[in-house]
Formats: structure tokens, C-alpha cells, sequence
């Protein structure tokens, strides 16, 4: 699995790390030299160097690309940019002629943090007895933050391949063994649980900061409430649904705790547009008719008060920058220079002829906040004003982004994300499809409830005229409000790396392809016939192992979808 030069290059920037004073430090670590291991674990601020190295390894160009194809351009949301012909194996995914020699199959990178973890958990402990200033709180905190990390880069390989080799021992020397068989998805999904929930109580639940840093520090790295986002995530997955939602109501109550201690009774009238909950109004407080606030909190300016955990970079232009959404997506100071992706023609059909089979109606301000024609405008500009004040919308939007220079903040977890989980969740405890119990209707009414929320958020009308978009007459089985919640699902996180996940679980529940099969094949204008074949595999959902991976590793089986892995035939069985 590619660690055995890991350990050497374990975290950029070690040697500087010595001098860390405060939270924004611990952000704007840049890369330095290498450091031999065996000199470096002495004292704490060599602990806080390797996770800040476990974060910029994560905001790498070669992470975050995977973050985002993996988990979003085998879906129905993207087709192919003006720049793809620069990237044949996206241009390969994209018409879905996906192999095993596919650069993106590759996953060095998501072990390369996995292990940076792994060696901390190991020799932390060992530098707080050497370190009179670790203290016991703060190497549990550390060592809760690392669990996490590599939870979610596990988390994120799992969905990805289905069965992935899985260790939590630091591969410290080229002896120990390394090829490692695949641990099948069930066993590392509860493995992930279980360390979640061993470490849950540790983990810090606000960073101290000083009132310039507060709003990025509490976001940008990893706290209890992060952990308990992961956690209902992957309850959600393993079908345990009341612990699912048992971690939602927690986010959800503190996320209500947060906005009341941030704006008090000021903005409590808003509220009523969220259903009570503490979403960030898409109205401009000073304007009737001026809308895109919503956006411009989240991803323009980011670490929001909506937030849990996103990857952070810094607005200083010799900082990181955002490299995967400015190859992907796009940018332009002028606007609308498309990346290797664009949004497909059966979203941008749907907004440009107001179909609305995805976005309900013209007052969807995701409608023009994530689509500009046929470029994905999400994370590529930092503002949009949405002017109703004629009986047509016109949109404003500004602060796209030099080619190179992206600073948008890449989300992992954010409140509406989790609440359209919990949704999710109390659709699957319904008993009945059609004939609701009493206590079907209960979770019908929660479930559509939260829907309501995060749809009504994104409406342009003023709150003295709000009107519902969604009837809950409408949704009267189960199959029915469970498509609902995964439409919401999908205009709400259209482009964040979550759609073809929501598929893959979709169809993990159902036991069966069709509905991930429907949703792709609207995309596509020909070969549907070949491709609606492959997806009626299971096994071909997932991605197979990379050719690479197979030479060095004989205890790993392809993926019986792929064949031998050498070609992109897919047997059938």
C-alpha cells in the first residue's frame, strides 16, 4: 500500500512547528523539510506538528480530487467540462469506462494520513510522559482528533472500494507486513463506530480562540460535535437508524444553543422560515427583495455558524490554495471558465427551461447559486444577490476566483447535511408503505418537517409572504417522502461530494441497482443500454482496486465487476 517512504515525509513543516503559539498558527503551517522520526518525539509541539500535517495532507490537490470524484461525478450531477480533454482518466469515470488502471482508483495518499494517525496514537503517549506541559486532557483530546482523521479518511475509502485493507498499527519499519488482505466494508464500518465512540468523550468541544479566530478555529479542525456528524453518518449506513438520529437531535440541539448565543432574540422571527431550526436565512436582512445571504455565509465567506467540519484555507495568497475545485469545477476572475467538469445537461436543462423535476420553482436560490448555464457555479465565486424586485429573478454574482487562487472552503459536514439525515433516517423506520401506524405518521411529519426547513431556507420571498413549496399532502407512502428526502438531499448538496454516495447507500439498502440506475442514465444520451447492464451489478457501485495495488499486494481480490482488473470488461455472473 505504498508506506513505505510514509513515514520519512510523515508531516510537512515538523521543524517549524516548535514555535505553535495559537489556534490560527496551527492553520497556516507550510510544508517544509523532512525530519528523521526517531529525533522528533520530544514534546508536544512535535504531537501538534504531525496533525497539522495531518490537515494540510488532507487539503492536497490529490485528497480533496478524490473527495469530490468519488463522491460525486459518477452521478447524474456532472458531465464533462471545456478542459476534460486535458484529463482522459476523468473524461474515462465521466462516461463511466472506469478500470483498474484509472489514476483515480489510486489511494496512497488516504493511507498516507491514515498512518501519519496511526503514529501519533503510538508515540504520543510516550512524548506526554517526557512533556510536563502535555497534560493528560490534552493527549486524549490529541489523540481523539487523530481517530477521527483517520475514521473519515477510512470512512471515505470504504464507501469508495467497498472492502479496503484496515490497520490501526503505524507502519514504523520496512519489516513489518504490509499487504494487507481487504477487511470487508461491514467489519471496518464498526471498527470506525466503535473507535468513534471509545473517543467521543475526549474530544474538545470549542477551541479556545481569540475572538479574530473563533469563527474559523471551531470548524476547521475536528470536535465533538464533528465526531458525532461522523457518527450519525455511519449509523446511517449500518441501518442503525435510532443511533443516527440520536447524534442528529445533538448536533441539532447544540447548532440551536450556538445561534442562540450568537444572535440572541434578534433574528428569532427568521426562524419561523426554518421550521425553528438555526439555518442561515438566503433573504438580506437590509433588503425585501435581495437574496443569496445563505450562500454567502456558507461557502463565500465559510466556517459559518451552519458549519461542523470543513477543510479550511487561508484567504493569503502564499497560502494553499483550493486546487481541486479550480482543476474540477472552474474559475475565473471574468467568470464561466469551465473546469474538467460542468453540470450535466439534464440539471442544466431542468433550471434553464424550468422544468423543475429537480429545483421546485423559479424562488430556489440553489437554482442559480450552484448552476450558471452549464458551469457548476458552487465554490467557484464567493457572492450571489438575487434580485426579485421585477416578477422575474435577475442574479448578481461575484468574487470568482483567479485560476490557481480558489480559497473556497471544502465542506465535510454542515447542519442541513445532517438534518436531511436524520430525515433520511425516520423514513426507514416507517413500517408500513402505505398504511401508516400512528407512529409512521409520527416520523412522516419529523421527516417531512425537516425536508420543509432546509426547502423553505433557500426560497426567495420575504417572510410577511412566505409560502411552502412542498406539500406534505403529496408524499402519502413511504417510497414517496423517501424520494423526497433524497431529491432535497440532492439540490441541498448538489456538488459537495455526496450524490453517488447517497446512491451507493440507496442502493446497499435495497438490496439492488435500480434506483441508482435510473437517476445515472438521465444524464446520458446513448450507450444507456451498455451502461444500465454494468449497473446492474452490485459490485460494479463501487471502484475497483488499482492495477498498481494488485502487483504489490497478492492478498487483494479484484473487484469481481472489473475482471482481472487489466481491462475495463465487467464480467457477468
Amino acid at each position: 500500500m505504498k508506506f513505505r517512504n510514509i513515514l520519512y515525509s510523515i508531516a510537512g513543516g515538523l521543524a517549524a512547528m516548535t514555535g505553535l503559539s495559537s489556534c490560527s498558527d496551527f492553520l497556516v503551517v507550510e510544508p517544509q523539510n523532512e525530519i528523521i522520526l526517531e529525533k522528533f518525539w520530544n514534546e508536544k509541539a512535535d504531537v501538534d506538528g504531525i496533525i497539522a500535517g495531518c490537515y494540510s495532507g488532507m487539503q492536497s490537490d490529490n485528497i480533496l480530487m478524490r473527495m469530490m470524484i468519488w463522491g460525486e461525478f459518477r452521478s447524474e450531477n456532472i458531465s464533462r467540462g471545456q478542459n476534460l480533454d486535458k484529463d482522459v482518466n476523468l473524461e474515462n469515470i465521466l462516461k463511466e469506462n472506469l478500470t483498474a488502471s484509472n489514476w483515480y482508483t489510486t489511494w496512497d495518499q488516504f493511507y498516507n494520513i491514515i498512518n501519519r494517525c496511526n503514529t501519533v496514537i503510538k508515540y504520543a503517549p510516550s512524548v506526554a510522559a517526557k512533556d510536563p506541559n502535555f497534560s493528560d486532557s490534552e493527549l486524549k483530546a490529541d489523540i481523539a482528533e487523530v481517530t477521527a482523521l483517520r475514521s473519515l479518511c477510512y470512512f471515505y475509502l470504504i464507501r469508495t472500494f467497498r472492502d479496503v485493507p484496515y490497520s490501526t498499527e503505524a507502519f514504523t519499519d520496512d519489516d513489518q507486513k504490509m499487504d494487507l488482505p481487504a477487511t470487508s466494508f461491514n467489519n471496518v464500518l464498526d471498527s470506525l463506530i466503535n473507535d468513534l465512540e471509545r473517543v467521543k468523550g475526549d474530544a474538545v468541544t470549542k477551541y479556545p480562540a481569540s475572538s479574530a479566530t473563533k469563527k474559523l478555529y471551531q470548524t476547521a479542525r475536528i470536535t465533538q460535535q464533528a465526531i458525532y456528524a461522523m457518527l450519525c453518518e455511519m449509523y446511517l449506513w449500518k441501518q442503525d437508524y435510532n443511533n443516527c438520529i440520536r447524534y442528529a437531535d445533538l448536533i441539532i440541539e447544540a447548532k440551536k444553543k450556538q445561534y442562540q448565543e450568537e444572535y440572541g432574540n434578534s433574528s428569532t422571527s427568521e426562524l419561523t422560515r426554518t421550521n425553528g431550526y438555526p439555518l442561515i436565512s438566503t433573504a438580506y436582512s437590509n433588503s425585501a427583495s435581495m437574496y443569496g445571504n445563505a450562500y454567502n455565509q456558507v461557502f463565500g465567506e465559510g466556517n459559518s455558524t451552519e458549519s461542523i467540519f470543513e477543510l479550511t484555507f487561508m484567504p493569503d495568497d502564499n497560502m494553499p490554495s483550493n486546487g481541486a475545485v479550480s482543476l474540477c469545477y472552474g474559475n475565473s476572475k471574468n467568470a464561466g471558465i469551465m473546469g474538467y467538469a460542468s453540470v450535466s445537461s439534464f440539471i442544466g436543462d431542468d433550471v434553464e427551461t424550468k422544468a423543475y423535476s429537480i429545483f421546485a420553482n423559479d424562488y430556489d436560490a440553489r437554482a442559480y447559486e450552484n448552476v450558471m448555464g452549464s458551469v457548476i457555479a458552487k465554490y467557484t465565486h464567493s457572492m450571489t444577490q438575487i434580485s426579485f424586485s421585477s416578477s422575474s429573478p435577475t442574479i448578481f454574482t461575484s468574487g470568482w476566483y483567479y485560476e490557481g487562487k480558489v480559497k473556497s472552503n471544502w465542506i465535510i459536514y454542515r447542519l442541513s447535511d445532517i438534518m436531511l439525515m436524520k430525515a433520511e433516517a425516520l423514513t426507514q423506520l416507517m413500517s408500513n408503505e402505505t398504511n401508516f401506524t400512528e407512529q409512521d405518521e409520527n416520523y412522516y411529519q419529523q421527516a417531512f418537517s425537516l425536508v420543509n426547513a432546509v426547502n423553505k431556507r433557500s426560497l426567495c420571498q420575504p417572510l410577511t409572504n412566505m409560502k411552502d413549496t412542498l406539500d406534505a399532502s403529496k408524499y402519502k407512502s413511504k417510497e414517496q417522502i423517501e424520494s423526497l428526502v433524497m431529491l432535497e438531499r440532492q439540490r441541498e448538496l448538489m456538488f459537495e461530494g455526496k450524490r453517488w454516495y447517497d446512491l451507493v447507500r440507496r442502493s446497499m439498502r435495497d438490496g439492488e441497482t435500480s434506483f441508482l440506475s435510473r437517476q445515472v442514465l438521465q444524464k446520458y444520451s446513448n450507450n444507456t443500454s451498455a451502461i444500465q447492464d454494468k449497473f446492474r451489478k452490485m459490485d460494479a457501485i463501487f471502484w475497483p482496486y488499482n492495477v498498481d495495488e494488485l502487483k504489490v499486494n497478492k492478498n487483494l481480490k479484484q473487484n469481481p465487476a472489473f475482471g482481472s482488473g487489466e481491462s475495463g470488461n465487467y464480467e457477468k455472473n
